[in-house]
């Protein structure tokens, strides 16, 4: 939280907040929030430009008292001159910067993103041993074994359900760059040998949230809404625990048999 009184602490603070912000927009999934995000750094620039102003009247107030290690005062005053140029300098190129956030703020302010036909739902996503055996029978037999290994994952209702409830939906399926895309039918299996995960999505045509009637879940109150989203994980899980013989909780019965006839097991 900003002290308001403590420069440095502020500083600090700003940099990590920043830092995180560099972070979290690696990806945007919702083009919606641009136009805000970009009039918070709108906002910040010109905080900004402020803060650099008055860190250079600060460098030019404090100039007697500037001296080298050697005690030279006049190299110290030169320097606490010369910073504070810098500083003035580095205050008229955000300006120049708020100009153009300003700009980028009023075209998006001028959009109405159109939601895209269809968006996707996990299905499964896997990580460690269970990853890599997928990632062997991709290996092994190609991408389009690994998608009809995974669909057995798929309960349809259940699975979409559970997705919704816990904010697995996405535009696109969500990769990066060391990921690999792989389509087939309604499903797109994302996998990374360097990462070590892979993971199934399915796509739902139209969006649910633009689906009146659908024989999905429907919007009928937040406590129903909570009800019905716990039946869902509920009997998603029964479903996923009920395998054979290798013990596997992403493993359904009807294709357990192909999971040791192709190998799978270790």
């Amino acid at each position: 939280m900003p002290t308001f009184n403590d420069p440095t602490a502020d500083a600090e603070e700003t940099r990590q907040a920043l830092r995180g912000l560099a972070h979290a927009t690696r990806r945007i999934d919702d083009p919606d929030k641009l136009y805000g995000i970009v009039g918070e750094l709108l906002g910040a620039a010109r905080s900004l430009e402020q803060s650099l102003i008055q860190l250079a009247g600060a460098s030019l107030t404090h100039q007697g008292s500037a001296a080298h290690d050697d005690g030279d005062r006049n190299l110290g005053a030169a320097d606490a001159w010369a910073a504070a140029d810098a500083l003035q300098q580095a205050a008229r190129h955000v300006s120049a910067a708020e100009s153009v956030l300003e700009q980028a703020s009023g075209h998006l302010g001028r959009i109405a993103w159109q939601r895209p036909q269809r968006r996707w739902v996990t299905v499964v996503f896997l990580q460690g041993d269970e990853a890599g055996r997928v990632l062997d029978l991709i290996d092994r037999d190609g991408a389009d074994a690994a998608i009809e290994h995974l669909r057995g994952c798929d309960y349809d209702d259940e699975t979409t359900s559970a997705a919704l409830s816990n904010g697995h939906v996405y535009d696109e399926p969500p990769t990066d760059m060391h990921s690999r895309r792989a389509d087939g039918g309604d499903y797109a299996l994302i996998y990374s040998h360097a990462l070590g995960h892979a993971g199934l999505y399915r796509a739902l045509t139209p969006p649910p949230d633009n689906t009146p009637e659908s024989d999905g879940p429907q919007h009928t109150g937040p406590a129903r809404d909570a009800a019905n989203a716990e039946a869902a994980r509920q009997a998603l899980n029964e479903r996923r625990d009920r395998v054979r013989g290798d013990g596997s909780w992403f493993t359904p019965d009807r294709i357990a048999d192909i999971t040791r006839n192709r190998g799978l097991e270790r």
